[in-house]
């Protein structure tokens, strides 16, 4: 779970600019410098295991085949759950070495997927790390019905049964919930894999959770489009 605004909102207009804490690879860049070419960012947390056997792989083909034609990939790391485990340092890690941690090195590996517990590709564009800050935010009703109603409008009508489960899995995410990630909540993100995609005028045109959409098609389009 986590705390977003409305992402439908934010569709047609300007795409807001990142805030990275450290950029672990490639030279430092925003949104406002990138005007002319389109852009795709894939938001992945280290300890997220779909990331890096779905989302990755798919955005690493698509740098290697559009780099040059006008695309410009940013990979950015945040942390919305699992904070000792998302970290700067674990990131680091993985973009120097392919090193993988937690639930990605269990699952990839019991898959076959891992040499020597690395990744056997590596990431061929900037990389850099979501601004994290405290978050002393108060747990209560308010905050907690908040979270469930941006994620679940019709919730109030679902049967006690069914609501009781997710109110206390999102009671416990609040209250674990130690830091507050910048990039993803301006954006409105719901979890990870994420793919925000903004044209060559820097407008927002999707923002995407799981491995549900293929972007290539999308990104082909806007490529051949002209700045408006």
């Amino acid at each position: 779970m986590s705390q977003q605004i409305s992402k439908t909102v934010m569709i047609g207009k300007p795409a807001p600019e990142l805030e990275v804490a450290h950029w672990v690879q490639g030279d430092p860049v925003n949104i406002s410098a990138l005007k002319g070419r389109v852009v795709l960012v894939e938001v992945f947390q280290v300890n997220c295991p779909g990331c890096f056997v779905h989302a990755l792989p798919q955005v690493v083909h698509l740098h290697e085949r559009y780099e040059a034609q006008g695309l410009t990939v940013i990979g950015l790391a945040t942390a919305f759950e699992d904070f000792d485990k998302n970290t700067l340092a674990n990131l680091e890690r993985l973009v120097q070495t392919g090193d993988m941690i937690g639930e990605p090195l269990r699952q990839l590996g019991k898959a076959g997927l891992l040499q020597s517990g690395r990744l056997d590709y590596s990431l061929p564009f900037a990389v850099g790390m979501d601004v994290l800050s405290e978050n002393d935010a108060v747990v209560d009703d308010a905050a907690v019905n908040t979270l469930i109603h941006g994620q679940l409008p019709d919730f109030d009508s679902w049967p006690d049964e069914r609501k009781q489960p997710i109110y206390a899995k999102a009671r416990a995410y609040l209250e674990a919930k130690t830091h507050r990630a910048h990039t993803f909540e301006s954006y409105g993100l719901q979890g990870t894999p994420s793919s925000i995609l903004i044209d060559r005028d820097g407008i927002l045109l999707e923002v995407s959770f799981g491995y549900v959409k293929p972007l290539e098609p999308m990104i082909k389009d806007l490529l051949q489009r002209a700045i408006g």
